[in-house]
């Protein structure tokens, strides 16, 4: 990628509390934008992957991106309405996240709203690495290899910019 990612996360009110919400919008359909961020083979290009049967409410999921010796975590899966919503709570080491993304569609454009429930981790980490995955899904749907976002070009430098949404 040749531009220097910016920042666009907002602070909001959710289900579960303040989140931080971002928005990418994709010149796709609204269901190659959903397959892409719930089917394994799918996310697998852009994040990881999840095992399991989640018409039981919980998958393990991998995130592959990180490596390929990863530990599974759980999801529970508190909504799954597709094409549009799409709501998680899994653990991250202590602490829980609540993840959730909902899709629109409209002239062409899906636009993807991401939101993660703030918690005890610092916003100057999460809001750069959600960035960052979502710059990748936006790879993986131009037919691009994700591997050609550089995750140096979103942390630290936009560490500042999240850090200041929550004071």
């Amino acid at each position: 990628m040749n531009a220097t990612p910016q920042p666009n996360g907002q602070l909001g009110e959710g289900p579960h509390g303040r989140e931080v919400r971002i928005e990418r919008r994709f010149r796709a359909p609204i269901d190659d934008v959903w397959a892409a961020m719930t089917e394994p083979e799918r996310l697998q290009r852009w994040i990881g992957r999840w095992e399991g049967d989640p018409a039981t409410g919980r998958v393990a999921f991998f995130m592959t991106a990180e490596g390929d010796d990863v530990e599974p975590e759980e999801f529970a899966i508190t909504e799954c309405s597709p094409p549009h919503r799409f709501a998680a709570d899994t653990s991250v080491g202590d602490g829980a996240w609540h993840l959730r993304f909902e899709l629109s569609h409209e002239d062409g454009i899906t636009t993807v709203v991401f939101a993660q429930a703030l918690g005890d981790d610092p916003l100057g980490s999460v809001g750069p690495g959600w960035e960052y995955y979502l710059d990748r899904l936006a790879r993986t749907l131009e037919g691009e290899d994700a591997d050609d976002v550089d995750w140096h070009s979103y942390y630290p430098s936009m560490s500042e910019y999240y850090e200041s949404l929550a004071r």
